[in-house]
């Protein structure tokens, strides 16, 4: 049966996802503005009369928005639908590759297809058991290609099943009542968190966590302080570079609080804050110690390590006392 899945899935291999689609905005500068200011990216060449699109752009010009894309194609909605059909209800991204081919300039009207690359054999994860599927997607400006997207789903049956109430759970502030007959199920032990990903770029930067310290990179040219890691300044281009230690001072920048989806190795809702150091460089994490509700922007927090199991700590950021608002 699994084999016979897999081979419905193969078919789907080179069918279109997307046909004719259009950018519903030409490459324009308030979207480059508002880009730049978010990512903290003072480059001079977003900016200006001949200014172009930063390149990590080139998906942003494609999205559909709320309303989505009116040419997707039915054969990316069949292959959803045959995997809900076989219990991988699920999703999560893992990763997208982009080339480049051109500058982006305001003005340029975006032109797109996509097609389905690939779906992979049916894989076991530690979030549950699926399928990878991969899309292509190429931007054109008029007939030229300027860049392409690939964007890559897990579909998958979750590993653990969200608990859900019955007519014998009470809801969250109800009592329990047992009788001395009852009998307690053994607790299930907690799924651990997922891993992040260490490579040759950021493996420094994770040596430092299990040191304690949150280490911030620094151009070795410029000077100028780079967070999350990366191979190369993007204010000048260097390679070169070294670290300097945070002081785990900083305020939230911006915040979210996650309530769905749910996920076995976490408890909604709970805050996820981007954090502003003192340094001026940015990172994600959850902000701890205050209710989610009570999270603001401007909030002060502090750096500090939560070991999650054996393996793994991470950096959150504790709001300062002085920063905590009463309920």
């Amino acid at each position: 049966m699994v084999e016979d899945l897999s081979v419905r899935l193969k078919a789907y291999e080179g069918r279109p996802a997307v046909l004719g689609g259009r950018g519903k905005d030409p490459v324009n500068s308030p979207m480059i503005r508002h880009w730049c200011e978010a990512m903290g990216d003072t480059n001079p060449a977003y900016t200006g009369p001949d200014a172009v699109a930063p390149p990590a752009m080139l998906q942003v010009w494609t999205m559909g928005g709320l309303s989505g894309h009116e040419t997707r194609s039915p054969a990316y909605d069949e292959l959803l639908a045959l995997l809900d059909g076989a219990g991988c209800t699920s999703v999560v991204a893992t990763d997208c590759e982009q080339e480049y081919l051109r500058a982006l300039r305001p003005g340029d009207e975006i032109t797109f297809d996509s097609v389905i690359e690939s779906v992979s054999e049916r894989k076991t994860t530690r979030l549950g058991t699926g399928y990878f599927v991969t899309t292509r997607m190429d931007v054109r400006v008029g007939e030229e290609l300027v860049g392409t997207h690939r964007f890559r789903i897990l579909k998958y049956a979750p590993a653990h099943a969200p608990r859900t109430p019955s007519s014998g759970t009470p809801l969250s502030g109800t009592p329990s009542h047992r009788t001395p007959s009852s009998t307690a199920s053994p607790p299930r032990e907690r799924p651990r968190r997922p891993r992040p990903v260490v490579n040759r770029d950021n493996a420094g930067f994770w040596e430092g966590i299990s040191q304690h310290r949150l280490l911030i990179q620094r151009c070795a040219d410029c000077a100028t302080l780079r967070l999350p890691w990366l191979p190369g300044c993007n204010a000048c281009g260097t390679a070169a570079w070294d670290t300097v230690e945070a002081s785990g001072e900083g305020v939230v920048y911006s915040y979210v609080v996650m309530h769905h989806p749910p996920f076995p190795a976490f408890d909604p809702p709970y805050a996820v804050g981007l954090v502003e150091l003192a340094e001026g460089v940015r990172m994600v994490s959850n902000v701890i110690g205050v209710p989610c509700d009570k999270v603001r922007i401007g909030l002060p927090v502090r750096l500090e390590f939560v070991r999650c199991d054996e393996e793994l700590e991470l950096p959150v950021f504790r709001a300062a006392e002085e920063g905590v608002v009463s309920a």
